[in-house]
């Protein structure tokens, strides 16, 4: 039998090892996996990393972050559907993306819907946010804030565009979204869906004429270097919009919850900011390897739009249609 001592000693050694799991749990890491679709030099990955960094200092590397760039963990549409499931933790989709799940976000992408980055970044810090992130969540997935990625422009490899005309019989490549497919196709141009990863060999193989994308895509992933001429249409402005998946939402504490939320808006405000700089340099870069850049009136392509519109309404719903517009006519 155990003397009093050997006991005590037993529930002592029970008692340290117990409150040296509990310890433990409390201050294991919690890993989280962030993918999105820019190349490693865009601004995007900047403030990604810049994310990385600072979650990880203000929770003494309680919240760690796996960064996964340029597509890494499949397409921009697999990333997004993976992070609804909690596969991968949180992603950068654009509104095109995030539409297939909430119909709201489709209304972002209305053809020439803002007028400067101003507008866009007015609306959709505020009123867009405190009305989509409720229905967001209702898919498993949380909003913490909206990045930047731009207005949209044309490039292609046959011709200067100029006006409207310019654009018939031109083959572009888009994304799956129909805002932008049915902005380029009321000015005249056919379209042709292929994935990201597969663009520059299609371009390279004049499967397409051309492909339209905010500037700093075409820069960093150096798609201007087989085409000739880019035209600053600004069809189409929409953003990356940082998403987590509930599920891993729910691992963080609360005080972890502040720290990510606050540092996605620190590192939105550094990528618009690093956008901002960056778009005429990479203008004039380009212009420098040879691309011909025109500027033509946006209004021309403006006034092509009805139809367009008429197709977007439909997708969007028209009651979240006029709530959109509503937040674009408010002061």
């Amino acid at each position: 039998m155990p003397s009093k001592n050997h006991r005590g000693l037993a529930r002592l050694s029970l008692a340290v090892v117990a409150s040296l799991a509990l310890l433990g749990t409390a201050h294991a890491a919690t890993t989280l996996k962030f993918a999105h679709f820019a190349a490693e030099s865009h601004p995007a990955h900047i403030a990604a990393l810049q994310f990385k960094k600072n979650v990880e200092s203000r929770t003494g590397g309680e919240v760690r972050i796996e960064l996964y760039p340029a597509n890494q963990l499949g397409s921009p549409p697999d990333q997004l559907e993976q992070t609804t499931v909690g596969v991968i933790d949180m992603n950068l989709p654009t509104q095109g993306g995030l539409d297939k799940y909430e119909k709201a976000f489709a209304t972002v992408m209305t053809p020439y819907a803002f007028t400067d980055y101003a507008q866009a970044h007015r609306v959709l810090d505020g009123p867009f946010h405190d009305w989509v992130a409720p229905r967001l969540e209702k898919k498993g997935l949380v909003l913490l804030s909206t990045w930047e990625y731009g207005f949209r422009h044309v490039t292609n490899s046959k011709r200067p565009i100029n006006a409207p005309e310019d654009m018939k019989g031109l083959r572009l490549r888009t994304p799956p979204e129909l805002q932008i497919i049915a902005a380029l196709e009321a000015t005249g141009a056919s379209t042709t869906q292929i994935a990201f990863p597969e663009l520059s060999a299609a371009l390279n193989q004049g499967v397409v004429d051309g492909q339209e994308n905010p500037i700093g895509v075409t820069y960093h992933f150096k798609l201007f270097e087989v085409q000739k001429h880019l035209a600053l249409t600004r069809h189409v402005y929409n953003s990356m919009t940082h998403v987590i998946s509930q599920s891993s939402w729910k691992k963080l504490t609360p005080a972890q919850q502040s720290a990510v939320r606050e540092e996605s808006r620190a590192s939105r405000d550094l990528m618009r900011k690093l956008v901002a700089e960056q778009e005429a340099a990479e203008i004039a870069k380009m212009e420098a390897a040879g691309v011909a850049v025109t500027r033509p009136d946006t209004a021309k392509f403006r006034a092509l739009m009805q139809p367009a519109y008429e197709r977007v309404g439909a997708y969007a719903g028209k009651d979240n249609m006029k709530t959109f517009l509503d937040m674009l006519s408010a002061k």
